[in-house]
Order: structure tokens, then C-alpha cells, then sequence
């Protein structure tokens, strides 16, 4: 069923590419698609007008442009690769892409966005982890509900931080698959037993066809509140949406600061109770 809100290119990303394959719309990061396959296919994909519609280019064949521009826009200092899952590259090839992206002066960081250690593990291998730690890569993981936390996941997981890559997990809240306090607090309590730091909590983007699949905003708030204070910090992560038509993202979360002025600030705490701070006299 498509809703009323359902969105092509829910992200904007399209407006936002000043070369094929890269959006630039932070001042300091861009993004860089690198292929349009996957290990697997989510339904909710963002990027669905692009995954495995044969459309985009291998990076291979784009990479002279992106690099070109990259050099070029000195305030970049960012590289997030996507896709398509940049895993599913060959080593060597992988290898070329993030010496290009590391010989530039200005990249100071480079993420890679990646499923396959969860759809794919057996791909984590020795000698993709040396790639990644010579290049000194984050990696920016997807899990969804706990039952992905396979013994063959936990495995990759470990073999990644092992080899010192820093590990975050991006999650989207989606109708009767995780919205559930229960549900999510196992699986952020489990990522951070494999060495997995849940970074983002997504609101479901209207991508077309998916209204099944998205919850209510205040739904995601309820959710978070539940979190917040009565599970360890390093467990609640980020709620966000992805602002429809390309506004980036927007943190969300429930009032905090009641009021704020003349240097004192009315705080609501996790609990519901209220406290104030008061500005140091300057």
C-alpha cells in the first residue's frame, strides 16, 4: 500500500550529489556510495530507487570524479561509504578506495556503513580486518532485533574489535518488529556484550510502500523515555528522524529543559522530577 507520505527519495539525496555517487550535504561530511548491491535487502531501505536497479556504477568507474571533487572542497574531513554494502568489494579493491580517500590531506575520517557482518559474517575475515585497521576505518553496523546476534555474528563482531575497529550499531524502529521496550533493551544490551555501541535509534524513513512498517513519532519517544535512566547510558541511543526532503537528521527525544532564562534552566530529569541549575555569575 503506498501512503500519502511515501517518498521516491525520502532523504533528498538526489538534490544533494554534486557527482554521481557522492552527497554532499553536511558542510563537513559527505556521502559516498560505493556499489548498489547488498548481502540482503531491507524493505525499508532509504535507498531503494537506487539498490539493485543495475543503475550506479561500480565506484570503480566514479572514483576519478569523487576524488577530484573531494580534493578540491577542502572542508570535507568526513567520508561515510554506503551503498550498496561496501563489504561486499573485493579486499584489494576496498584497499585501493580508502588509500585514495586517506592520500587526501584533509579526510581526517573515514565510516564505513555496513549489514554484512550481520547478514554476511563469514565476509569478516582476517584480512578484510587488516584493510579496515590500516585505513583506520569505524564501521557503522545495522541490527534490528536480537535473534541477528547469531554465534556466527558474535564472531565477527569480536574478530572486528579485536583488530581495533571501533563498532557502532544504527537500529530502525520498525511497527511489531522492535517496538518494544523489552525488545530493544535486549538488543542494545546484547550489541554492547559483542563490543557494539548503539549509536542511532531511526525513525522508519517514508520510503514507498512501508506505512505497514512505521511506527508513530511518539511512539519512538515513549520508547526512548522507558530507556533513558534505567538501563546503562552507554545502551540508549539517539533517536532520530531523517528530516523528509533532505533536512538531515533531527535528534527527537521528550522535554528535558522546561524553560530557560536569565541563567537558570528548569530541568525534568528521568525520572519526571524536576531540578534547576543556575548559570555561573560571569
Amino acid at each position: 500500500m503506498v501512503d500519502a507520505a511515501d517518498m521516491v527519495d525520502p532523504c533528498g539525496e538526489d538534490h544533494d550529489s554534486p557527482v554521481s555517487g557522492l552527497v554532499h550535504r553536511y558542510p563537513d561530511r559527505v556521502l559516498l556510495l560505493a556499489l548498489d548491491s547488498c548481502a540482503a535487502y531491507c524493505r525499508y531501505c532509504t535507498r531503494s530507487r537506487l539498490v539493485s536497479q543495475g543503475e550506479m556504477y561500480p565506484v570503480t568507474r566514479r572514483l576519478d570524479a569523487i576524488i577530484a571533487y573531494l580534493e578540491e572542497h577542502t572542508e570535507v574531513r568526513d567520508v561515510l561509504i554506503s551503498g550498496g554494502d561496501p563489504l561486499l568489494m573485493a579486499d584489494e579493491p576496498l584497499d585501493k578506495l580508502l588509500g585514495r580517500l586517506r592520500a587526501i590531506p584533509h579526510i581526517e575520517f573515514v565510516r564505513i556503513g555496513s549489514r554484512v557482518p550481520c547478514f554476511l559474517p563469514y565476509r569478516i575475515t582476517p584480512e578484510l580486518v587488516a584493510v579496515l585497521r590500516k585505513h583506520r576505518v569505524w564501521l557503522s553496523l545495522h541490527f534490528c532485533h536480537v535473534r541477528e546476534l547469531t554465534p556466527e555474528v558474535a564472531q565477527a563482531c569480536d574478530l572486528l574489535a579485536d583488530g581495533g575497529i571501533p563498532l557502532g550499531s544504527q537500529t530502525v524502529l520498525l511497527k511489531n518488529v522492535n517496538d518494544c521496550e523489552q525488545t530493544l533493551k535486549q538488543l542494545f544490551h546484547n550489541l554492547l556484550k559483542l563490543r557494539v555501541r548503539p549509536y542511532y535509534l531511526y525513525q522508519c524513513d517514508p520510503v514507498v510502500g512501508t506505512s505497514h512498517l512505521r511506527t508513530s513519532v511518539q511512539t519512538g519517544i515513549d520508547l526512548i523515555s522507558k530507556l533513558r535512566g534505567h538501563t546503562t547510558g552507554y545502551a540508549v541511543p539517539t533517536y532520530v528522524i531523517d528530516a523528509p526532503g533532505g533536512g538531515g537528521k533531527v535528534p527527537i527525544q521528550a522535554d528535558t529543559l522546561l524553560a530557560y532564562s536569565n541563567g537558570t534552566a528548569k530541568l525534568r530529569n528521568w525520572q519526571g522530577e524536576m531540578y534547576t541549575y543556575v548559570d555561573p555569575v560571569m
